[in-house]
């Protein structure tokens, strides 16, 4: 049987053997924000398809996962929303996307416009978006939280992680407007 030799790969720890360097990486810290970035992209897919997933278990509709998290967000509290309530809640300014969301949640039955733009429209969960939305926490409860609760002090690392994605939410959000305030203007083509 050989003899592993110090400093071997086995006897590396990981940071040693993979180089996680590149042009987003060139220093520790810049290697451990990267890392989480690509955790927190991952996640996302992940999620969004687990949405999906979830709600055509109780429904017969093709929805993206921000679609299903928009239904759920109308639901929070069973109470009327408006477009810009809609948009703060889920941190988004992609008003067109949203209102595609909308009218195809709409289209299928699940939620309704009511107001006018006078008067201000708000949207609400029909009594089928009442039946899906409690059919998607049912599932969502025999699935995932049965996950989540069979692994050992996972509520306690949920609770760390939720402060730390809030807390990094807050930063991405104030160095947007940093960058955004400072963006230089697109260099114009030499004239010939």
């Amino acid at each position: 049987m050989a003899r592993k030799k110090a400093g071997s790969p086995e006897e590396q720890p990981a940071d040693e053997v993979f180089d996680r360097r590149w042009h987003l990486s060139a220093t520790t810290s810049e290697v451990d924000t990267t890392e989480l970035e690509f955790a927190v992209m991952r996640t996302f897919e992940s999620f969004g398809r687990w949405q999906s997933e979830c709600l055509a278990s109780v429904i017969d509709l093709a929805a993206s996962g921000p679609e299903n998290a928009l239904l759920h967000v109308i639901r929070m509290n069973d109470r009327p929303k408006s477009m810009k309530e809609l948009a703060r809640l889920m941190n988004r300014d992609d008003v067109p996307n949203i209102q595609y969301s909308l009218r195809k949640l709409s289209a299928a039955g699940l939620i309704e416009k009511e107001g006018s733009p006078r008067s201000g429209v708000t949207y609400s969960v029909t009594a089928l978006g009442h039946e899906v939305t409690d059919a998607y926490a049912a599932v969502r409860r025999a699935l995932l939280i049965s996950a989540i609760d069979n692994v050992p002090d996972f509520r306690r690392r949920l609770a760390e992680a939720t402060q730390t994605l809030n807390l990094l939410a807050g930063i991405y959000e104030e160095i947007s407007r940093v960058a955004a305030t400072h963006r230089r203007p697109a260099a114009k083509p030499a004239k010939e």
